[in-house]
C-alpha cells in the first residue's frame, strides 16, 4: 500500500566541492533507491537556524514529495543519516 509523504531535508553544503542541484538530484536518487518513486523537488534555499546545529549556522532546505510504503521511511532516514551533507530530515504523510 503506497502513501503519499513529504519530506523536508535540510542539507549543510559547507565545504561543498559540486553545485547545491547536484547534491539535491543526488539525494533524490538516493530516495529512489530505497524504493519510493519521486514526484516532485522543491528547493526552498538557504535559511538561518534559530540556534547552530552540529556546528553549522543555516541549511539548504529542500522538499521532496514521493510516494512510498510506510516501512521505506526508515530505510530512507537511515540511508540518509549516513549522509554528511544532510543536516536534518523530517518526514509526514500528505
Amino acid at each position: 500500500m503506497s502513501r503519499n509523504y513529504e519530506g523536508l531535508i535540510i542539507l549543510n553544503t559547507k565545504g561543498l566541492d559540486s553545485s547545491v542541484e547536484d547534491l539535491v538530484q543526488a539525494i533524490g536518487k538516493e530516495i529512489e533507491a530505497e524504493g519510493a518513486k519521486l514526484e516532485e523537488v522543491k528547493p526552498i534555499g538557504r535559511r538561518q537556524f534559530a540556534y547552530p546545529q552540529k556546528n553549522a549556522e543555516s541549511g539548504h532546505y529542500v522538499n521532496y514529495h514521493f510516494s512510498a510504503d510506510p516501512s521505506v521511511i526508515d530505510a530512507i532516514q537511515k540511508r540518509l543519516k549516513l549522509n554528511p551533507q544532510v543536516q536534518l530530515q523530517h518526514y509526514q504523510a500528505r
